[in-house]
């Protein structure tokens, strides 16, 4: 990484983290562990700056009320709050930051921040959008990552009058750490995030409320939903607050407008169930799925699954997650589908690479597991 170091050393060597949850408790890690030899300074509520510091997340800890303290002589403030909290903290930060500092935050989406820091930053300060489209199931800074951005991508939507030095410093620390630099402009940007997860998040939420009410008549749908419903519906174990509700209230006319257009093709689709016709639409679909990149991390990953077939009794898993290691396998995911108490049952593995898949199957098959 010395080609990256000559690049943004001579721009940053204070990074100010406001909100060291998962995804700033991340950054500091993955920042430190690419060698950045500057000072990372968090801020945050006085429990998690001690978890932080604990765990070597950050070097320097303030509370938010000391925000001034914190950012004094910071050439580099990360935004890692939640969206409302990032637009209420952007006035207070362009009080403070040190003349000719970079301000990035982390938000979901985009046009109300963008909007925000144009009416509220001085001259002598310069922002960049910034989306990592990377998460753990996992919350808090001590889920926190070194490796979440590797292969992830990062949107960046730069400001007109950001300069080139700082930037293109930025956009190397950011490949540091394994990200896939994006640039997009604010409208594309939430546009696309309706599509790609808002509305996924809307659908998965609505149906799981349907077929929950359904079950309220009769008790047998949610004993019946196999693996196809809980694939599916997977993301509707999401909280509202305060991820869910800030994106929608920052991205509403985007996402109904997406609503609007899944309804027209649901309706569509509606109207030609008996038609042959329908079997267009599969095919069409297999092949987008099966188009999707598979070499980054972002709102859809596609994994390469094996079922396998196993005893109920203890250390299966541990047997099988051992077999693969060996080999340098690496188990991306991992859901025990049915159990048959006292007999066995399936166990769902997801791989990154068909390669992956297919060296499991021959392992597990080679030591007697049927797969």
């Amino acid at each position: 990484f010395s080609g990256f170091f000559r690049r943004y050393v001579a721009f940053f060597k204070r990074i100010a983290i406001i909100g060291v949850g998962l995804i700033g408790g991340s950054m500091g890690l993955a920042f430190k562990r690419a060698g950045f030899s500057g000072r990372v300074v968090g801020v945050s509520r006085p429990e998690t700056i001690e978890k932080a510091l604990e765990l070597s997340v950050i070097d320097e800890g303030w509370d938010y009320a000391d925000l001034e303290r914190a950012l004094d002589g910071a050439d580099l403030v990360i935004l890692c709050t939640p969206i409302q909290r990032i637009l209420e903290l952007i006035e207070e930060v362009a009080r403070f930051a040190a003349p000719g500092a970079l301000i990035t935050d982390v938000g979901s989406t985009k046009r109300h921040i963008l909007a925000r820091a144009e009416v509220h930053l001085r001259e002598d300060l310069h922002f960049i959008g910034g989306h990592p489209m990377a998460g753990s199931e996992k919350a808090g800074v001590t889920a926190a990552d070194p490796f979440l951005f590797q292969n992830a991508i990062y949107i960046l939507i730069p400001t007109a009058s950001v300069p080139a030095g700082p930037y293109d410093a930025f956009i190397e620390l950011l490949r540091s750490v394994g990200a896939k630099v994006l640039e997009l402009s604010v409208d594309v940007h939430d546009q696309v995030v309706a599509a790609i997860s808002h509305l996924p998040q809307m659908i998965a939420t609505s149906l799981v409320k349907m077929v929950g009410e359904l079950n309220r008549e009769n008790g047998y749908f949610l004993a019946l939903a196999a693996g196809g419903f809980r694939d599916l519906t997977r993301i509707a174990s999401s909280p509202f607050s305060p991820v869910w509700e800030d994106i929608c209230g920052t991205n509403a006319d985007q996402i109904r407008q997406m609503i609007d257009r899944y309804r027209a093709v649901l309706q569509d689709v509606h109207d030609r169930l008996d038609d042959s016709t329908l079997q267009d639409d599969f095919g069409f679909a297999n092949r987008v799925r099966n188009s999707i990149p598979r070499d980054s991390k972002g709102f859809i990953h596609q994994l390469f699954e094996l079922l396998v077939v196993c005893e109920d009794k203890p250390g299966v898993i541990a047997d099988i997650a051992t077999a693969l290691g060996a080999e340098q396998i690496n188990i991306s995911d991992i859901e025990i589908m049915k159990v048959r108490e006292g007999e066995g049952g399936t166990i769902r593995l997801g791989f990154d690479s068909e390669t992956a898949a297919v060296g499991a199957l021959e392992i597990l098959t080679r030591i007697g597991y049927q797969a």
